[in-house]
């Protein structure tokens, strides 16, 4: 199964923080390993937004970060499909999540991929596989 990160797995994946769950290491190492992990590209977007609005400080300046961070083995860029886009405005049920983890939910459901996230909604979410 595809794994896919949520955009905070991905930022403490790359940055080796201890935040990361032990479970949420051993799915992205299996899903490096099986050349099937995954990074939805709203998670981009959403980590420029985090430095634009100062929420985050990198350690270098944010077009090396994502250019080391999107290129780690095994790592691969799911795109913004319109199927995807869709599917985030027509999820089932009620989901409270904000836009790009609605993209990110959708992605994982058209992927069929779990989402490797800490964020509540996602992992109470019934019509999406998740872990942390």
């Amino acid at each position: 199964m595809r794994t896919l990160l949520d955009t905070h797995a991905w930022i403490w994946w790359v940055n080796e923080d201890r935040r990361l769950s032990r479970k949420a290491r051993a799915a992205i190492a299996n899903g490096q390993r099986a050349h099937d992990l995954w990074l939805s590209m709203i998670s981009i977007w959403e980590l420029a937004k985090k430095v634009e609005k100062k929420q985050l400080v990198l350690d270098r300046p944010l077009d090396r970060w994502i250019e080391a961070a999107t290129t780690m083995p095994g790592l691969h860029l799911a795109e913004l499909t319109p199927p995807i886009l869709v599917e985030s405005c027509r999820l089932p049920g009620p989901f409270a999540g904000d836009p790009a983890d609605q993209i990110i939910v959708a992605t994982a459901r058209e992927d069929q991929a779990v989402v490797v996230t800490k964020d509540r909604r996602i992992l109470e979410y019934a019509h999406v596989t998740s872990l942390w």
